[in-house]
């Protein structure tokens, strides 16, 4: 009990201490960030375009970090750390190749929709546009399989930004969000206050069904000649496998599973 309390109350102290505002850097304010979003651990790859943001890891002794030997590497163990602990997993990875070599790990996030926030780090900002050296479009060649992608001209904007990117990543149905940091976002100083509150005009996710999308489904249901249910991952993510089990047994519906969705019912199951 001791040691419990022991934890809770530096748990306690250390979001306090990172709450306070200060005046510090783009990389330092992504740091405390992520401390706050209760992020554990970020897998990541060094490069020309992140350096500032590894330097500032350099005697922050509250964040941890994974160093993998590829780009790819950290994306693909950000999605395994993401499903396997229910939160949201992060990578870094830097500007040009660096931020390409992400882009298979981001569509299988995408497409089994699991909750990643990716990082990457760009050219300075006054460079975009110019073909600079190691300079990708990576918003735009991901724009297709994330659910949504930033990119940050201003460092004061840095923290809400990256309050709604994991919001955004966590609800509804989950999927990656791209942070594009340029190098001098990530170098300049502003005031660093922490957003608690997200309101983004246009994205509210529904989270329950409606009575009238429930009934349309239930005629249809008992208007079928052969009714079969097809689980997929959604039950897996949202815990929903005994409800999915009631239902099932309760309407005496066949059900089969996605590869996904594979412990998400029974296997032995009569139906």
């Amino acid at each position: 009990m001791v040691a419990q309390s022991a934890t809770l109350r530096s748990k306690g102290e250390l979001m306090e201490r990172m709450s306070k505002p200060d005046v510090i850097t783009g990389s330092e304010m992504l740091l405390r960030s992520l401390v706050l979003e209760g992020v554990d651990c970020v897998f990541g790859y060094p490069g020309g375009a992140v350096l500032f943001i590894y330097d500032a890891m350099h005697g922050f002794s509250d964040f941890h970090h994974l160093l993998t030997r590829h780009e790819q590497g950290a994306i693909h163990a950000a999605d395994g750390y993401a499903r396997a602990s229910g939160k949201v997993g992060v990578c870094i990875a830097t500007s040009g190749p660096g931020a390409t070599n992400l882009v298979t790990g981001i569509a299988t996030a995408y497409m089994d929709s699991v909750p990643l926030v990716v990082i990457t780090g760009n050219v300075a900002t006054n460079f975009i546009g110019t073909d600079a050296f190691q300079e990708a479009d990576i918003t735009g060649i991901t724009m297709p399989i994330t659910k949504h992608s930033y990119l940050v001209r201003d460092v004061k904007d840095l923290p809400r930004i990256i309050h709604e990117a994991f919001h955004i990543a966590n609800t509804g149905r989950k999927g990656p969000v791209l942070i594009d940091i340029p190098k001098d976002v990530s170098s300049h100083k502003a005031m660093f206050k922490p957003v608690n509150e997200v309101s983004i005009r246009g994205y509210n996710p529904t989270v329950s069904a409606k009575k009238p999308q429930i009934d349309k489904m239930i005629k249809a249901i008992e208007e079928a000649e052969r009714p079969v249910i097809l689980a997929g991952g959604g039950v897996v993510y949202s815990g929903g496998h005994e409800e999915l089990y009631e239902f099932a047994t309760k309407a005496g519906v066949p059900i089969t599973t996605t590869l996904l969705g594979l412990c998400a019912f029974p296997s032995g199951h009569e139906l």
